[in-house]
């Protein structure tokens, strides 16, 4: 494919991080929109705000095509911040491709947008449902996500979604590196003895199938994918590989999964009254993720893609503990 220049939103991020150098590195000319700096050499820096209509439309001027991926991602908080970045920062991004013309776009959502409590045993992409999805993270995600598909309907855009499931890689502070610090400190339960099955993704497995999105586009816009390793493990499984890579004690609290449903919602009650903006240390949406299954079949989204994960599970958890051996944990 001839070389383009793509605008990635949240590069600070380390999925946007990887998508951005990724396609620096095959060639293309590559635009980043962040509040702060990402510091990614070859890369030209728009920094702004989704929440700005103007700093997108800025940042927007000028591409080929649009993968965004910045969102606000948390576990808890007003719903009213969560529609702020994620409902009306895409409608922006949707808005200034419109005005200058761009006519692709890989919308970067999650398998959230459907997961309504139950499990999730292996499914294909099912709709997006912001009225049922579990909490204001993913009901932002889902009604962006219909958003950005609606401008494919229309046919405003090529659109396609990626739903990658559970993204993590070596320097993850969001995910790797929240486990490994409270399984250090003994406060990680695990529910249900951490028997639920579920898949994850590896982080360059991630940014490949997001790239292979854009590069076929023309095939598969108006689809959504969910993207992951396509291998699944228990919670405990997984969540031992990420402390053994970092040399810190497995998990041995065990919660019943009901205990830590119940437990989510009263922490969430006593959060809401808390001044600052710390995380809370489970909430419901995060009791029914350790204890429900949740993995998902793989075969149209490697069909359609033409992907398949490069990087394993064993050979991921290789490398993350090559990363602590140089970045020992110290908490």
């Amino acid at each position: 494919m001839s070389a383009q220049k793509v605008l990635v939103t949240g590069a600070s991020g380390m999925l946007g991080r990887h998508i951005a150098t990724s396609l620096r590195d095959r060639g293309d000319a590559v635009r980043v929109l962040q509040r702060r700096t990402a510091g990614i050499e070859g890369v030209e820096e728009s920094l702004g705000s989704l929440t700005s209509a103007d700093d997108v439309r800025r940042a927007v001027d000028g591409v080929d095509a649009v993968v965004h991926v910045a969102a606000k991602v948390s576990i808890s908080g007003p719903e009213e911040e969560y529609r702020a970045v994620n409902i009306e920062g895409t409608r922006h991004v949707l808005q200034a491709m419109r005005d200058g013309g761009v006519e692709r776009l890989v919308n970067i959502s999650s398998p959230s947008v459907a997961h309504l409590g139950a499990s999730i045993v292996g499914l294909d992409a099912t709709p997006a449902d912001p009225q049922r999805a579990r909490g204001p993270y993913a009901r932002t995600k889902a009604a962006a996500e219909q958003l950005a598909m609606a401008a494919d309907a229309s046919g405003q855009a090529l659109v396609t979604s990626i739903r990658p499931h559970i993204v993590w890689g070596p320097g993850d502070t969001q995910l790797v590196g929240r486990i490994v610090d409270r399984a250090a400190q003994g406060r990680l339960p695990l529910l249900d003895e951490g028997m639920a099955l579920i898949d994850t993704t590896y982080i360059t497995n991630a940014s490949d199938a997001i790239l292979a999105a854009l590069d076929r586009i023309e095939e598969v816009h108006g689809e959504s994918f969910v993207v992951s390793n396509g291998e699944p493990r228990t919670v405990r499984d997984v969540i031992g590989g990420f402390c053994d890579a970092a040399g810190v004690p497995r998990p041995r609290l065990r919660v019943p999964g009901a205990v830590g449903r119940l437990a989510g919602r009263l922490v969430e009650k006593v959060w809401e009254r808390r001044p600052g903006h710390d995380e809370p240390p489970m909430t419901e949406f995060l009791a029914e993720q350790l204890s429900t299954a949740h993995w998902f079949d793989q075969r149209r989204t490697r069909d359609r893609l033409g992907w398949t994960p490069a990087v394993s599970l064993e050979e991921g958890f290789a490398r993350l503990a090559d990363w602590y051996a140089e970045h020992p944990h110290t908490r």
